[in-house]
């Protein structure tokens, strides 16, 4: 039977197999993804599109440095980047059931795209949905982005130094 342990500090994540011993058969660990080598692509993926999301998220600061248009351009290009990772992740990932290591897990019967035994649960249709998510987004900055350019005059004075001297 197979469990997935968790330790009371969430630090790894193992695959633990049972056995007759008095406690489980666990290998593995996140820093190396040893027990499922064939997943190092797809998490790597994944954590490439979480750190160009988050950089997109820091870029908002910008606003008060660079003109609106810059900073909407720079975080869709983040935003499609992000997109661009998670959806070659969200395809790498069923490519690789079809490694011994899954044969293991999941039965003989696993293949690539069929995941035997195992099943795709709710983080899998998640990271499709946070596809699309990424992809509106950045759809809607590259929008905002040619409207800001088209809105003032590019002679125009600044909005804010004008509101912070009348009031």
């Amino acid at each position: 039977m197979l469990t997935v342990c968790l330790p009371v500090r969430p630090v790894w994540v193992q695959v633990c197999l049972e056995s007759d011993w008095p406690a489980p058969d666990c290998r593995g660990g996140l820093s190396s993804l040893s027990p499922l080598p064939s997943f190092q692509s797809v998490a790597v993926l994944v954590g490439v599109s979480l750190w160009a999301v988050w950089t997109s998220v820091l870029c908002l600061c910008l606003f008060r440095f660079c003109s609106a248009a810059t900073v909407y351009k720079i975080c869709a290009w983040l935003q499609l980047t992000a997109g661009f990772c998670l959806a070659l992740a969200c395809l790498l990932f069923p490519d690789s059931w079809e490694s011994p290591e899954m044969r293991v897990l999941c039965g003989d019967s696993v293949g690539s795209f069929s995941p035997g035994n195992c099943s795709v649960h709710w983080a899998y249709i998640l990271a499709l949905l946070g596809i699309l998510d990424y992809a509106i987004l950045a759809t809607l900055a590259f929008v905002l982005a040619n409207r800001q350019d088209a809105l003032l005059p590019p002679d125009a004075p600044d909005v804010t130094a004008g509101l912070l001297m009348s009031a």
